[in-house]
């Protein structure tokens, strides 16, 4: 049985050389360049998704985004004790960090929509869950990281955890001068980038990474000290953040339970209501479509909601007349004018994502199906679009990495690209193979 379990957990099956994952690694924290210029355009579709609330355009953002590069190092820097790796690290995230808070900030600046959307606001308030999020996200991108084949966690780990949303809402509070959004989202940021750096850590330790020089006892306690500290400096305002969060659903169950209770009461049509658990006294206020209260039914009210467990809670009943019914009738079609303005820009911005996407990814798959047809020594294959650097020029090159029972000779490679380009209506794909 304890064969079988460390079977199951061992990482060092399928694990890739331990320098090639670490040049990999270094390649991947700095931020110049090509690399700079992809990190502001997230940033701008990211505050996009955040400002109209499409899940969809933020996902993407997050998708391409490269902010998770130093983060790895700084925590790989740790496990192997490589300070010169570490101070790079750090300096490439804070260099990213400023540069995100500026395109956000501007963004949001010039922005005639100003309001805080579902999505922005999901952003302010971090807690203990966050923190999970982070370490067991962070946990399987430094696992996929370190296997020879990556495979698809990478993109979900962009995803889960995060980064580049609090960072557009930070921008969106320094431009609108919302402090605490501001503090709650650079927060949960830090949360993020503290824990995908322990997680990293833990598991370069577990893989017993050589260091880069052997340090005394006493450095590496202190090395110890200082990670356990950042843990307990992130971790308790979130365990606190977590509480408060837990005392709230409990007053909007509470609340909402007692307005079913009201409701049901002689047949009465609830047509407005709002809870606000933040407020000091906490409030709920409600509307019913053909009910008035006296004074006395006000305080019988009052005295209900005592009873069902709202303490320190005011309930307000707004008085029932056509004007106030008008006042909602308004606000609903304004509403739903809105909503659908909202939708159509949304649906923009998704379909120019999805064809950006469609530009740089193909169905391998389908494509090695089809290609054994035709050369069926051809085990796998690799088909994608790379944005390529030069000294003078960026530029776009389509390149098919293939594995071969035997080489294709120069006529069968020829008439391999010749096929592709063909079929996917290209110009100038290049052919590796890789053994």
């Amino acid at each position: 049985m304890r064969k079988f379990f460390f079977d199951i957990l061992y990482l060092h099956k399928g694990e890739a050389d331990k320098q090639a994952t670490l040049e990999y690694v270094k390649e991947n924290i700095h931020f110049s360049g090509s690399t700079l210029w992809i990190l502001a355009c997230a940033i701008i579709i990211a505050s996009v998704g955040l400002n109209v609330n499409s899940t969809a355009v933020v996902i993407g953002a997050m998708l391409i985004s490269p902010l998770m590069g130093p983060i790895v190092g700084a925590g790989f820097a740790l496990g192997i004790y490589d300070f010169a790796l570490l101070k790079k690290s750090i300096y490439n995230l804070l260099t990213a960090t400023l540069v995100s808070l500026l395109f956000s900030f501007f963004y949001f600046y010039i922005s005639p929509f100003k309001q805080a959307q579902s999505e922005l606001l999901s952003r302010t308030s971090p807690n203990i869950y966050d923190v999970l999020i982070a370490f067991f996200g962070g946990l399987v991108g430094v696992i996929a990281i370190t296997r020879v084949e990556k495979g698809n966690p990478i993109p979900g780990v962009a995803i889960a955890t995060a980064l580049m949303p609090p960072l557009c809402t930070a921008g969106y509070a320094l431009a609108t001068a919302k402090w605490t959004y501001f503090f709650g989202a650079l927060f949960l940021y830090s949360i993020n980038c503290v824990f995908i750096g322990i997680a990293t850590f833990l598991i370069v330790k577990y893989l017993n990474y050589p260091t880069v020089k052997q340090l005394d006892a006493h450095i590496q306690r202190r090395v110890r000290i200082i990670i356990s500290s950042l843990i307990l400096i992130v971790l308790l305002p979130s365990a606190y953040f977590a509480f408060v969060l837990y005392g709230e659903q409990k007053f909007l169950e509470k609340a909402n339970d007692f307005i079913e209770k009201e409701c049901a009461i002689d047949g009465k049509t609830l047509v407005y209501k709002k809870i606000n658990s933040k407020s000091e006294p906490k409030t709920i206020e409600l509307a019913f479509l053909d009910k008035s209260y006296s004074e006395q039914e006000l305080e019988a009210i009052q005295t209900k909601a005592l009873q069902n467990g709202l303490e320190n809670t005011k309930i307000i009943i707004r008085k029932n007349s056509q004007d106030n019914l008008q006042v909602f009738k308004d606000d609903i079609l304004n509403e739903i004018n809105k909503q659908d303005n909202e939708l159509n820009v949304k649906d923009q911005m998704i379909a120019d994502l999805q064809n950006k996407l469609n530009h740089y990814t193909f169905d391998n798959s389908q494509l090695l199906t089809e290609i054994n047809v035709l050369f069926p020594t051809i085990k796998s294959i690799s088909l994608s679009t790379q944005s390529m650097k030069s000294t003078d020029s960026v530029f776009e090159k389509t390149i098919l990495l293939y594995q071969s029972e035997k080489p294709l000779n120069s006529k069968e490679s020829t008439s391999l690209a010749h096929w592709l380009e063909a079929k996917l209506q290209l110009n100038n794909i290049d052919l590796l193979e890789v053994q």
